[in-house]
C-alpha cells in the first residue's frame, strides 16, 4: 500500500526526531510491502522566519490532502524575541491551534505506559506499580470550558469574571466514539470521566457515552468523578486502559499521567478529526537548548509514528513491529542521555534510531 504523509521537522530538536521517525517508517515499509510518500511544510517558528506567519494556508492544504501528519516539535526560548515579541496570534505555538483548528482535529490521544526498564524513574512506590500500567487518556479537543462564552466585567462594584462551560450532544458523541474506537484496539476497557454529581454537561456527558456504548457491547464502560480519577492514578494506575473526558478534565489528567511515566521523553500523542485523519506528535517540546547536538531522545516521536500505523491508516501488525523494537532497544539496555542510568549503555539520537529501525524484522 501507498500512504501520503505530511511531514513537518518544526523548530528546535524536531528536525532530528522526526528524522529518526522517518526512518523508522521507512524499515517498516521496506519489511511490510508499504511505500510511504512524505511532504515536508513548515510550521512555527520556521515558518515565521521564512513566511512571517507559523503556518501558511499552503501548507495547511498540504497537510489537507495527505492521509496523516507527523509532527516533530515547534516553538523555541520564550526569550527569543524574533518569534515571541510580536501578537500571540503570530508565535509559533499559533500554528498549532491553526492546523488543529482547520483539520477538525478534536480529539486528543495521550498514550501513559509504563517500560520497566524505566520503573526506577516513576514516582510511585513498586507496590503500587505493581506490574506496570498501559493507559490512554482519550481528551475532547475542541469544547468545554476553554471555548466557552467568558467575560470579565463589574457587577455592584466587584470585578467578576465568568466562563461558561458548554457541550453538546453531538460534540460528545463523536468522541466518545472514538474512544471505544480506540478500546476496541486494546483491552476494551472504558474509564468516562466526569462530574456527573455537580455539572449539567457531566450529566449529558454521562448519557450520551452510555447510549454509544450500547453500539460497543465488547467493551466494558464505567464511569468515575474526576477528583476520584484523579486519586485513582496515582493509587491504582494499572487498572486504567481508556479515560474518555472532557477538555479540562483531560488536560489535567494527561499531565498527571505522563509525570507517573517517569519520563515525557518517551510518551506520543495524536490528534485526530471524524474520519481516521490524524496529527501524530512527541508530548515534550522543541528543546531549542540542545538541538543539533545528537542528543535528543526519538523514541516519542518514533511511538507517535507507531500511533499513526495504527489509527491512520489500520496497520495494526506493523505498530506492533515498531513498539516492540523500542521494548527490545530498552530491554538490551541502550539509553539517550535523558533516561540514562548506571549500566546502561548511552547512544545519540542518530543511533537511537538506527537501533529501533534494525529490530524491525
Amino acid at each position: 500500500m501507498d500512504y501520503n504523509v505530511t511531514v513537518i521537522p518544526g523548530d528546535g530538536i524536531g528536525p532530528e526526531i522526526v528524522r529518526e521517525a522517518r526512518k523508522v517508517m521507512d524499515k517498516v515499509g521496506q519489511v511490510y510491502g508499504h511505500r510511504f510518500d512524505y511532504t515536508e511544510i513548515l510550521m512555527g517558528g520556521c515558518s515565521i522566519d521564512a513566511y512571517g506567519v507559523p503556518l501558511t494556508e499552503e501548507a495547511l492544504e498540504t497537510a489537507r490532502k495527505s492521509d496523516a501528519v507527523l509532527l516533530g516539535a515547534i516553538g523555541g526560548n520564550v526569550g527569543n524575541s524574533r518569534w515571541y515579541d510580536v501578537a500571540p496570534n503570530l508565535r509559533p505555538e499559533a500554528g498549532l491551534l491553526a492546523i488543529r483548528k482547520g483539520l477538525g482535529l478534536f480529539a486528543n490521544i495521550r498514550p501513559a505506559y509504563l517500560y520497566n526498564e524505566l520503573a526506577e524513574a516513576c514516582p510511585l512506590k513498586k507496590e503500587i506499580i505493581g506490574d506496570g500500567f498501559d493507559m490512554v487518556i482519550m481528551r475532547e479537543l475542541t469544547g468545554g470550558l476553554y471555548f466557552g462564552e467568558r467575560h470579565t466585567e463589574e457587577v455592584d462594584g466587584v470585578m467578576t469574571a465568568v466562563d461558561t462551560l458548554t457541550y453538546n450532544e453531538n460534540e460528545i458523541r463523536r468522541i466518545a466514539i472514538k474512544g471505544f474506537d480506540i478500546a476496541m484496539k486494546r483491552r476494551k476497557k472504558v474509564t468516562s470521566v466526569d462530574k456527573a454529581n455537580v455539572l449539567d454537561s457531566s450529566r449529558l456527558w454521562r448519557k450520551v457515552v452510555e447510549e454509544v456504548a450500547k453500539d460497543y457491547p465488547e467493551v466494558e464502560l464505567s464511569h468515575m468523578l474526576v477528583d476520584n480519577c484523579a486519586m485513582q492514578l496515582v493509587m491504582n494506575p494499572g487498572q486504567f486502559d481508556v479515560i474518555l473526558t472532557e477538555n479540562m478534565f483531560g488536560d489535567i489528567l494527561s499531565d498527571e499521567a505522563s509525570m507517573i511515566t517517569g519520563s515525557i521523553g518517551m510518551l506520543s500523542s495524536a490528534s485526530m478529526n471524524e474520519s481516521k485523519f490524524g496529527l501524530y506528535e512527541p508530548s515534550h517540546g522543541s528543546a531549542p537548548d540542545i538541538a543539533g547536538q545528537d542528543i535528543a531522545n526519538p523514541i516519542a516521536t518514533i511511538l507517535s509514528a507507531a500511533m499513526l500505523l495504527r489509527y491512520s491508516f489500520d496497520l495494526d501488525k506493523e505498530a506492533d513491529a515498531v513498539e516492540a523494537a523500542v521494548q527490545a532497544v530498552l530491554t538490551e539496555g541502550w539509553r539517550t542521555a535523558d533516561i540514562m542510568t548506571e549500566g546502561c549503555k548511552k547512544v545519540g539520537t542518530k543511533e537511537m534510531g538506527d537501533l529501533i529501525a534494525a529490530h524491525i524484522n
